[in-house]
């Protein structure tokens, strides 16, 4: 019961002390959640108000099966430009159709996730690495941040999910320009920015936005050809069931598939983050993917579109000093009584005024540090990052995950295909022995043994690379050489593949009546020595614990002979 709902563990244990803090924790995100709901529905094409309904079920269910209490679910920039982009790409005509479409993606991403929950699959998000995420993200945001001129400006700019059509389309228009939409933007920025900088706790959106309405209404700049957000119908979204169509589906799951991972890792990056600053060790990386699924289908009943964890929310949440999941639940009370009651209010809401909360929430995302750091460490991952932005910019967003997910994988089969190859030596006036290449003239080089170390598994795709600076190394020793030990601590598998391998080597070194030592393998990999039949070329008094002691028999077979046949014939003595 536990292990499916989560709610069992804190609600029996719900002290009168935590009400206030989730109270405050509650109604301080729900300011920010109400302003922004709307905003990033106008992201994903969406009337505002289904920012709105994805702000109220979606959360009920979260509170009850979600494992972090400080993750605020609902709509997020990222997910909503993926909408965009998703339906954007589809020939659908008619407002009516693209809210029935996204509704169905939130379902199918739904779906996706809880079915990923059961089967145990939430692993499948280590494949998004970290330089992936960055340039994806930050070109996502680029992307938003250019699709937010059109309300920046006042204009009617065509959509696009690709950076230079995005630009083209800007400078056909910006002749164009509103000046009072244009005003109310930047005046907005500008109030939020210095309003965080001087201090986070202030609602520098809820004050953006009652500045704008009053704006508007005040001094009737509709007349002046403002854009407003206009009526906003009353009312709790209605239960209704999405509009199954197998062909819609077929169009739609790379897109639902990509926004699932993606939704699902934003949640777990943000509850991990959150739970390293409180030093807690509570959220399952299963149990969230189950939880997410839930909450996206069950909102699709209600006409929610696609939801996930928010970070500038659930920072906020965490700052108020939310206790558990049950702040969501005055989120979703202050949504309701928006939804009932408050909608009016924001009749007169200028465009331009969402417009600058997603540039500036979106602005955050852009990460700039972490590119210059790969760029003087880590070179092939800052071609990654790169590579991933530059395609989310100009090729597509699904198109850049896919390809820089692709492109990580490809990188890192070619590291485990060429994995460093040390040759070590002594250290002189100890038993250490160490990488000739680092130490320098502190080591102890010897013309009669060749001491090697290969730091990864042994299998197919690196077999041959190992057999080559295996046998560089000893032909460069020359004749003189008389034994080579290899030290295979780092190791821990040996497939059939690089078995066979190994075993001709063996046979190759013994031919030049070369030996072989291996010293430190672990107990699989000795399973797989004595199973493979690598022993049985080899022999077993050439198996050791450590590097000197191979060198010990090397020296002087018989001082250590006795020793070893006590201890390393045994299959699993590490």
């Amino acid at each position: 019961m536990r292990k499916f709902f989560p709610f069992v563990d804190w609600m029996p244990e719900y002290h009168k002390s935590y009400l206030i803090k989730d109270l405050v924790a509650g109604l301080t995100v729900g300011i920010i959640l109400i302003p922004q709901g709307m905003a990033y529905a106008m992201v994903a094409g969406l009337p505002p108000v289904y920012g709105l309904y994805a702000s109220v079920f979606p959360l009920l269910v979260y509170m009850f099966l979600g494992t972090s209490r400080q993750l605020a679910i609902g709509p997020v920039a990222m997910d909503s430009l993926l909408v965009a982009a998703g339906l954007g790409a589809l020939a659908i005509t008619g407002v009516e159709n693209y809210i029935a479409m996204a509704i169905f993606l939130a379902f199918m991403v739904g779906s996706i996730q809880l079915l990923l929950g059961f089967l145990r699959m939430g692993f499948l998000v280590n494949f998004l690495s970290r330089p992936v995420i960055s340039g994806f993200t930050s070109g996502a945001a680029c992307i938003i941040i250019f699709s937010q001129l059109k309300h920046l400006l006042g204009v009617d700019i065509a959509r696009s999910s690709k950076m230079h059509e995005l630009t083209y389309n800007v400078l056909q228009k910006v002749g164009d320009t509103n000046p009072y939409d244009f005003a109310i933007g930047v005046i907005g920025i500008i109030v939020i920015v210095v309003l965080k900088k001087w201090s986070k706790k202030i609602p520098s959106v809820l004050i953006v936005v009652v500045l704008g309405v009053l704006a508007v209404y005040l001094m009737d700049l509709q007349e002046y050809g403002v854009q407003i957000v206009g009526e906003i119908p009353k009312g709790l979204p209605s239960f209704k069931l999405p509009d199954f169509d197998f062909e819609k589906g077929m169009a739609l799951w790379p897109m639902a598939l990509t926004l699932a991972l993606v939704g699902y890792l934003e949640t777990i990056s943000i509850g991990k983050s959150m739970e390293e600053k409180n030093k807690e060790d509570r959220i399952d990386a299963n149990q969230e993917l189950i939880a997410l699924g839930a909450s996206n289908i069950v909102g699709s009943f209600f006409q929610a579109y696609p939801v996930t964890a928010s970070f500038s929310r659930s920072a906020i949440s965490g700052d108020a000093g939310g206790k558990t999941n049950g702040f969501a639940l005055f989120s979703v009370i202050m949504v309701v009584v928006t939804l009932l009651f408050l909608t009016p209010l924001f009749y007169y809401l200028p465009n331009a005024v969402l417009a600058s909360i997603i540039m500036v929430s979106v602005f955050g995302l852009i990460d700039f540090g972490y590119p210059k750091t790969l760029l003087k460490y880590r070179k092939d991952e800052y071609v990654v990052l790169m590579l991933t932005f530059l395609i989310t910019l100009f090729v597509g967003i699904k198109e850049g995950v896919l390809i820089g997910v692709l492109i990580s994988l490809l990188l890192m089969v070619y590291r485990i295909s060429k994995p460093h190859f040390a040759v070590l030596g002594r250290v002189r006036g100890s038993d250490y022995y160490k990488n000739i290449n680092r130490f320098g003239e502190d080591i102890e080089i010897r013309d009669d043994l060749l001491i090697v170390r290969f730091d990864s598994q042994l299998f197919f795709g690196n077999k041959n690379y190992f057999k080559k600076k295996l046998m560089q190394e000893v032909n460069a020793k020359g004749k003189a050489l008389k034994g080579v030990i290899l030290n295979a601590e780092p190791m821990n598998y040996i497939d059939s593949t690089a078995a066979n391998m190994l075993i001709s080597v063996i046979e190759e070194l013994h031919h030049r009546d070369i030996q072989l030592y291996i010293a430190g393998a672990i107990g699989p990999i000795r399973d797989i020595i004595f199973s493979s039949g690598i022993i049985e070329v080899l022999g077993k008094d050439y198996l050791f614990v450590r590097t000197k002691e191979a060198v010990a028999c090397f020296n002087n077979p018989e001082s250590i002979r006795e020793t070893n046949q006590k201890i390393a014939h045994q299959r699993g003595f590490l």
